[in-house]
């Protein structure tokens, strides 16, 4: 692989919560060497208003983030993606379109924020504590060293972060 810029694309069901989490968080973390994009299989065509009031909070752009379907990644003209990572379960059992330049795959299902029940506080802090799960994986993936790493090696690595379990690690 080379010092070149990567592009990621994460892919949920509804591209309203996880999928939209990791792609702002790796636009930040990944200080210019990763370019990040979300779609699902089934976009509500609305993020989950927790998460971005989260992601307000914490000062992530949200005025251009949007809930699109994961066919506009596969056309031609769509950037071009080096990674494509689902992170629900049940996008990652379903059919994708084929990717163009065959990307690497990866998966690490987390919960679903737009799941949770209780009170507007509760299912705040649920969406909270996804986002805190996805930040830990998005540094892990942010820190790997592309630049002196081969497809083979790194697709390894990526098999080897997304096998771990739990929200730690």
């Amino acid at each position: 692989m080379t010092d070149r810029v990567h592009n990621v694309l994460f892919l949920s069901t509804h591209n309203s919560a996880r999928s939209v989490m990791a792609e702002c968080l790796l636009n930040r973390e990944g200080r210019g060497r990763f370019r990040a994009y979300s779609a699902g299989s089934q976009p509500t065509g609305r993020l989950n208003p927790h998460v971005r009031d989260l992601l307000e909070r914490l000062d992530f752009p949200t005025a251009t983030l949007r809930s699109k379907i994961w066919d506009e990644f596969a056309q031609t003209g769509a950037p071009r993606m080096d990674v494509i990572v689902t992170v629900c379960d049940s996008a990652a059992g379903e059919v994708c379109p084929v990717w163009p330049g065959q990307p690497m795959t990866a998966h690490r299902g987390f919960p679903d924020p737009s799941s949770a029940q209780g009170s507007d506080a509760e299912k705040a802090a649920s969406t909270a504590t996804v986002f805190g799960q996805i930040q830990r994986r998005i540094q892990a993936f942010a820190s790997l060293p592309f630049a002196s790493l081969d497809r083979l090696a790194l697709k390894r690595r990526l098999d080897d972060m997304a096998g771990l379990v739990g929200d730690g690690a």
